[in-house]
């Protein structure tokens, strides 16, 4: 059976009608267009390496490795690009060429006959990805109500999928500890001073109280508790406390941010996210011994069986870049202790949170 004839015209491969009923019809390949199929270069290399297809440019025959060289000409990341397609269509899925690289149809459908499940974007681990550019990625997923795949292709040609969406997308996104506070603990507010990176609070009562009932801060002795500076003033704004300076003066929570600021020039975005995530019911915790900002409890009902975190928590800038390798690692390390990897960033108007799973396809 001689194989199908196609020719590459612009950023295409074409075929003729009898392409799109051996290749379209029967196996997804392309997409029809006026009695002719248009083939992406990629699934033309694949269906060239298969001998399904002859391929001429200028009215010459081309083989594969003369073809990809062409192809990787014109298409940026094309090699990278083509690993991932022969991939995924080696796992057995359906997968059509579109604008965030490929739609991957779920197995048991095909083009013409469903639709896709998931976009895939295929990224080279060497290239950052900025907050901005993956929000707007996983928005027009989002908004044909797709599954977001980030397919990360490290030195060796060894594919990495991540599962990434909006934390607060799917499913509950909220905690389980009492909103507001406990009514003993808002009586009358308490003294409690800055030092130099921790505030304390020497009222045994009240520090019994937030501890042992609401998980803030950590005993210092049997009558002090040592809070963090995001606890200090959640409580100093929600008058729990009142903070004061070591030399006496009273603190407003303007003065005692732009104190924290010094201490910790990440201080603003922080607490914009930990304010958030107090008023969610969530508990969140420093993240330091794994190397981020939040480890976050969805409830804590006594500090005698402390349960998992549900979540470590990075908080990054706008301009926040995403260097794949330090990411990876990130996620990596989440999952071994069995918990997801949110980074979440303050837009302003609202806040992000972005959710990275790593995934089998």
């Amino acid at each position: 059976m001689s194989l199908l004839k196609t020719q590459i015209k612009g950023n295409y491969v074409i075929g003729d009608a009898e392409a799109v009923s051996a290749l379209y019809d029967a196996g997804g390949f392309g997409r029809p267009r006026d009695s002719s199929l248009q083939l992406r270069f990629t699934e033309a290399a694949y269906l060239l390496s298969r001998n399904k297809i002859e391929i001429f440019k200028n009215g010459k025959e081309t083989d594969f490795d003369s073809f990809i060289q062409f192809a990787a000409q014109q298409e940026e990341f094309f090699e990278l690009k083509y690993i991932v397609y022969k991939d995924l269509k080696e796992r057995g899925y359906y997968v059509q060429s579109s604008a965030t690289d490929f739609r991957v149809y779920p197995r048991g459908s095909k083009p013409g006959k469903g639709s896709a499940k998931s976009f895939v974007f295929v990224r080279s681990e060497r290239v950052p990805i900025t907050l901005l550019e993956l929000t707007a990625l996983i928005n027009e997923a989002q908004n044909v109500r797709k599954q977001f795949i980030l397919a990360i292709v490290d030195e060796e040609s060894d594919i990495t999928y991540y599962d990434v969406k909006r934390a607060d997308a799917v499913g509950s996104f909220e905690g389980e500890m009492p909103v507001p506070f406990l009514p003993e603990v808002k009586n009358k507010p308490s003294k409690a001073v800055l030092f130099k990176e921790r505030i304390i609070l020497a009222d045994k009562e009240k520090a019994d109280l937030l501890y042992k009932r609401s998980f803030f801060g950590k005993m210092m002795d049997e009558e002090r508790l040592l809070l963090s500076l995001p606890e200090a003033l959640y409580l100093a704004e929600n008058n729990v406390l009142e903070l004061f300076g070591m030399n006496g003066e009273k603190l407003s929570d303007e003065e005692f941010s732009k104190s924290a600021s010094l201490i910790d020039s990440e201080f603003p975005r922080k607490y914009t996210i930990y304010k958030e995530l107090k008023e969610k019911g969530f508990v969140p915790k420093t993240g330091f011994k794994f190397g981020t900002h939040f480890r976050v409890y969805r409830k804590v009902e006594t500090l005698d069986k402390i349960p998992h975190s549900e979540f470590l928590l990075s908080v990054v800038p706008l301009e926040y870049e995403f260097k794949l390798p330090a990411t990876s690692g990130a996620i990596r390390l989440a999952n071994s202790v069995r918990k997801r990897m949110i980074y979440a960033a303050d837009l302003g108007n609202k806040r992000e949170y972005i959710e990275f799973e790593r995934i089998k396809m």
